[in-house]
């Protein structure tokens, strides 16, 4: 067996809370980013002169670069520590963001997106292990906490960009704003971002195996989950449901609202009941929520589904993470990246996935097949947790 994480015995000169504060700033910048990019995606085909058609495949650019990123990004991390990565990677993505609004072609755009995702893609993987670090040196649940930041980023990112195009700011002075804001925010929390490299024996890539191959699987199904409430929740409301168009988004809104506020107050579950216990009432709960909204034709019933899958999933993955940090069958980092892209995979897959069972049966049968699948990973907690203690 492998063997696994030492840790320089130099140690970061901050404190640990201000590595926490700078843990949830890490979480927060790529959620701003991101969300920043929606508002601009109709400017960004015009300009590049884009149909509907050439515009999927070129936004395909920003999948592959994360998917192609994160394993370089764990075995980099392994050999050059958090910090050094995650500042590279902001530089990545920072640069890239403006980048997505002035490119004049197809090509152009793709790769900035290619840039772009990559840099998201990385700096997931290292602040995910950035996280892990500091949750274990606390002695505490803090993963749900730091995802949150996540959601928060987003929903500041898309705020601000959208109300600054809405006053009249031009785009690239939006994305340059954006980008300065997002630079201050690097440059405040980076001196606080761990230096320590994440040493061990063995390749610094390999394919997960085991216990990690287990949690990965486990995280591409609740990635999954997330990625059909994105894309199909509304098309369900609207042509299963017959809710009016312009209220269809309102279930993917409650959905997000409800995970962002369950992992606000996530730690504190997870101290209470446990991680496994988490990952069995998570479970349950989402699939109850697809259940309901798909079962009962009622659209209040239906946003009520959507609440409670987003209360489901909202900590699941982060104990997910956490175990990944706790297994000794696999080096940390490239246990955290196996888990990073798998469930990036979910994201990706998901929605495809959705729409060939739809097409076969029915948008109803898919959701409920979901919802099977999230009872799966509620009966695979205790399980799991016995494999990774």
């Amino acid at each position: 067996m492998t063997v696994f994480i030492r840790t320089r015995s130099r140690m970061t000169p901050s404190s640990p809370r201000a590595q926490q504060h700078a843990t949830r700033a890490a979480f927060f910048i790529p959620g701003f980013a991101t969300a920043a990019w929606a508002p601009m995606v109709p400017y960004a085909k015009a300009k590049a002169g884009l149909t509907d058609a050439s515009l999927g495949a070129v936004l395909l650019c920003l999948g592959l670069g994360s998917l192609l990123a994160m394993p370089l990004a764990g075995a980099l991390t392994g050999r050059l520590g958090c910090r050094r990565v995650m500042v590279i990677t902001c530089a990545m993505m920072l640069c890239a963001l403006p980048l997505l609004v002035l490119a004049p072609s197809p090509v152009s755009l793709g790769a900035a997106l290619f840039v772009f995702g990559a840099g998201v893609g990385a700096l997931d993987c290292a602040m995910n292990m950035q996280a892990v670090a500091v949750e274990r040196d606390a002695g505490r649940a803090m993963m749900s906490g730091f995802h949150a930041f996540y959601s928060i980023g987003g929903f500041v990112g898309a705020g601000c960009m959208t109300g600054l195009l809405i006053l009249g700011t031009p785009l690239w002075l939006a994305a340059l704003v954006s980008v300065v804001a997002l630079l201050l925010v690097a440059m405040l929390s980076a001196p606080h971002w761990r230096p320590q490299r994440i040493l061990h024996e063995g390749p610094l890539l390999a394919l997960p195996h085991g216990v990690v191959l287990f949690i990965g699987v486990l995280a591409f199904v609740v990635f999954l989950a997330e990625g059909s409430m994105l894309d199909w929740s509304a098309v369900f409301l609207a042509e299963v449901r017959q809710v009016p168009r312009d209220q269809a988004g309102a279930g993917f809104a409650l959905f997000t609202l409800a995970m962002t506020a369950m992992r606000l107050f996530g730690d504190g579950i997870v101290e209470h009941l446990g991680r496994t216990r988490t990952l069995v009432f998570g479970g349950i709960t989402a699939a109850a929520g697809f259940i309901l909204a798909t079962l009962v034709p009622s659209f209040p019933v239906a946003l009520a589904g959507y609440v409670l899958v987003g209360l489901g999933c909202a900590n699941i993955v982060p104990a997910l993470f956490s175990m990944a940090g706790q297994q000794r069958v696999m080096p940390e980092s490239i246990a955290i990246t196996a888990v990073t892209t798998l469930g990036y995979a979910g994201i990706l897959a998901g929605p495809a996935a959705i729409g060939a069972v739809a097409h076969a049966t029915s948008r109803g049968f898919a959701f409920l097949c979901v919802a099977v699948l999230l009872l799966g990973v509620a009966a695979s907690a205790r399980s799991l947790a016995r494999r990774v203690a």
